[in-house]
């Protein structure tokens, strides 16, 4: 994980023999140590800090999707976009925190400083995820002012924690320094690992204001936050505290500007080349400082493709999570397999390598772990379009879904005016293999049905509304055949809960009791109720109570993801019989499916993010492993960024894909037409539906004179009038998009 580079930057410098000279330690009295040996006590604190720390910002953005799409109801794309969008914040502002340590406050004082913001974060959050506070604008402001304060204090303190815990440690003790890094690393993986498990569970078992408790899932990692900002302050007296020592990102960047400024002054063919375009700001700074800056270029310059692998990686908290959602199971692999996969990448599998006699360069384990990334990816869009298969078809203008429930004794012929739907009698309690469309002239539509029943026919008529969902029951009330259009859910329910509702068939009102926590009251002679959201179980111990008494109630299994309709047919014995259909099918696919895709996500991210760092920091020098440090953050950001930019540019993607689908189907549509318009003759004409949304794109695909046939067009917004040439005289012909 890009958070843990501190880490691996001063293990790398351990490891290495890149210590600060002697001058840049003051002297100071030596810290006590742990059980007598070289490991000062002062480490206790700042791993256990970075512990909480790092439980309170996974465990809050564990849920942190889920929390935008189930509190604000927000869709997939935007809670993708806000999530990725802190996220990148995140990794923007250790700039913010490496500025004040270096320059200002030093690395105790910031963290201490930022640790507060990022309390105070946490606590605004946690009071913005309580439902009976304000309304939703009052929500989204607090949760927004929360992740920001939250960002800015996480991302602050990241480039702080780390090197003040090697500052600890005295020059000759670099082995133990090395060792301390690693069980930081540690720390961080497992709090993110705890606080991944525990927070969901706190969200979906715990209950408060009669929903699932956002509060308190973000309120713990608050409490852990405090924590953390607890135990650093009471090791305050152990710490060894060095004063800044000037910012050298900044200076940096000065060098940078000043040389490309004297370059564009100095633009004459007269004035001798320089070998390089750094050493333009020789006239201002130092070689050695040039030098250095050439190094951090050098390695800058590797860091371009960078973002791409964490555009990729970080989607684990939002597209992944979503796509679990859909799934029939519950887990959450990267950071137990992060634990696992290092011993074993750096143990077993790199010196098993070294022995076959292959020269596994850094940038050969970074470009292996890039390539592992793009797989796990290929593997997600092969489980997602698994997933897809239950899911119902997507809604779009002028149509809209229809299935028929015959709950009368014998098959009834459904006919509806206009529509070529129902060819075969609908059976007696069919089950409905898929729903119907429904080809409507506007936004909506009064249809006629007509229902054809033993050799009687009845005529019905309803009002549909575009891209809805809807049932028609029919059924037998007072020795004539019924009917009743009612709606059903459009989409598959959230977070893999079941949605079921009840019909009842008796002559009595019924109470139904599901199970301690869910009651519905369903009037009689057909009366629907409405959906209930449940978590996926077998009900087999419900009760129905009516007027001749209590009748035990059996739902059987409620799977993930499905949507159900019972009904209450009639009375027997001590129960009731029901008939259960499937309106939309569960999920099919297990989350064990996604375990591929954890394991080469995880895989990656240790050869790439590790062998990255520990390259990186390798080729920089000494004085600049902090801007190195910033330049790696940035990469996590700007990818993020790329991921944003892509989860707001989806619904125009789709709108554009819709348009060019609609714009082919006229095409063809009109290039496989016979005849010509004339006189008023409409019967070549498409169907007005393939012209709906043509507008957007039509332009590219029908030049003026360019059709195929004897059609030619002009665009008129909002119209496409279509002209139809013959040697007599030309028809224009509108159709509305």
């Amino acid at each position: 994980m890009a958070e843990k580079d501190g880490v691996l930057q001063a293990a790398k410098e351990a490891q290495a023999g890149d210590d600060p000279p002697k001058g840049d330690f003051p002297v100071q009295k030596k810290s006590p140590k742990l059980c007598g040996s070289n490991y000062p006590l002062s480490i206790a604190f700042i791993v256990v800090n970075e512990f909480c720390e790092r439980f309170s910002y996974y465990g809050m953005r564990a849920v942190l999707t889920l929390y935008f799409i189930s509190f604000f109801h927000w869709d997939e794309n935007l809670s993708t976009a806000v999530y990725h969008a802190f996220s990148a914040l995140c990794y923007f502002t250790p700039v913010i925190g490496a500025i004040m340590a270096d320059s200002w406050l030093g690395k105790y004082k910031t963290i201490i400083y930022l640790s507060i913001v990022y309390v105070v974060g946490h606590l605004i959050k946690s009071v913005g995820a309580i439902p009976s506070l304000g309304n939703q604008v009052v929500h989204v402001v607090l949760s927004m002012v929360g992740l920001f304060l939250i960002a800015l204090g996480t991302g602050g303190i990241k480039p702080c924690v780390s090197a003040f815990g090697g500052d600890q440690f005295e020059e000759e003790h670099t082995s133990e320094r090395s060792k301390f890094f690693s069980v930081f690393y540690l720390s961080i993986n497992a709090g993110s690992l705890i606080s991944t498990f525990v927070t969901p569970v706190l969200r979906g078992d715990v209950k408060c204001f009669g929903e699932d408790c956002y509060a308190l899932a973000f309120g713990v990692p608050a409490a852990l936050m405090v924590l953390a900002l607890v135990v650093f302050i009471a090791g305050s007296g152990l710490y060894r505290k060095m004063p800044p020592q000037g910012n050298v990102l900044l200076e940096v960047c000065k060098c940078i500007g000043f040389a490309i400024k004297n370059r564009l002054k100095n633009r004459s063919h007269h004035i001798p080349k320089r070998d390089h375009w750094l050493d333009w700001a020789s006239e201002k700074y130092s070689k050695q400082l040039i030098g250095e800056v050439k190094m951090v270029t050098r390695v800058l310059f590797l860091f371009i493709p960078l973002p791409m692998f964490w555009a990729l990686f970080d989607q684990q908290g939002s597209r992944w999570t979503l796509q679990a959602t859909k799934m029939n199971a519950d887990f959450f692999l990267n950071p137990l397999l992060i634990l696992v996969f290092i011993p074993i990448f750096d143990l077993g599998l790199y010196p098993l390598i070294s022995m076959c006699k292959f020269n596994f360069t850094p940038i050969k384990k970074m470009a292996t772990g890039m390539i592992l990334a793009g797989m796990a990816f290929g593997l997600a869009a092969i489980v997602e379009v698994k997933i897809n298969e239950t899911d119902m078809p997507q809604l779009v203008p002028k149509e809209s879904l229809i299935q028929v429930l015959n709950l009368a004794k014998n098959p009834v012929q459904v006919t509806i005016e206009d529509q070529d739907l129902f060819q075969q009698p609908v059976e007696a309690f069919q089950d409905p293999a898929e729903y119907s469309n429904l080809i409507l002239n506007g936004e909506q539509q009064n249809l006629h049905f007509i229902l054809q029943h033993q050799g009687l026919s009845l005529t019905f008529n309803y009002t549909v509304k575009e891209k809805s969902v809807y049932s028609l029951i029919v059924f037998e009330a007072e020795g004539s055949l019924s009917s009743r259009l009612i709606t059903d859910l459009k989409a598959k329910p959230e977070n893999g809960l079941a949605a079921v509702r009840f019909i009842n068939g008796l002559s009595q009102d019924a109470n139904l009791t599901i199970d301690s926590k869910q009651f519905v009251a369903v009037p009689k002679n057909y009366g629907v109720s409405e959906y209930l959201l449940l978590e996926r179980d077998k009900y087999s111990n419900g009760k129905c109570i009516t007027e001749m008494g209590e009748f035990t109630l059996d739902l059987g299994l409620l799977d993930f993801g499905a949507s159900y309709t019972v009904v209450v047919t009639n009375v027997s014995g001590d129960a009731v019989q029901t008939w259960k259909s499937e309106d939309i099918k569960a999920n099919s696919v297990h989350m064990a499916w996604q375990l591929p895709q954890y394991l080469l996500i995880s895989a990656g991210e240790v050869m790439f993010s590790i062998t990255g760092l520990a390259f990186s920091y390798s080729q920089s020098p000494a004085s600049m492993k902090s801007v190195l440090q910033a330049g790696w953050l940035l990469t996590v950001a700007v990818g993020n960024t790329f991921v944003l930019v892509v989860a707001q540019a989806a619904p125009m993607a789709q709108v554009w894909f819709g348009a060019f689908s609609r714009a082919n189907a006229l095409k063809r549509a009109l290039g496989g037409a016979s005849g010509c318009l004339c006189s008023g003759d409409t019967a070549s004409l498409p169907s007005p539906r393939l012209l709906h949304g043509v507008l957007a794109v039509c332009t590219s695909f029908f030049p003026a004179r360019a059709l195929a046939g004897n059609f030619s067009q002009e665009i008129y917004s909002p119209k496409v009038i279509l002209w139809a040439k013959s040697p007599g005289r030309c028809t224009p012909v509108r159709a509305d998009l």
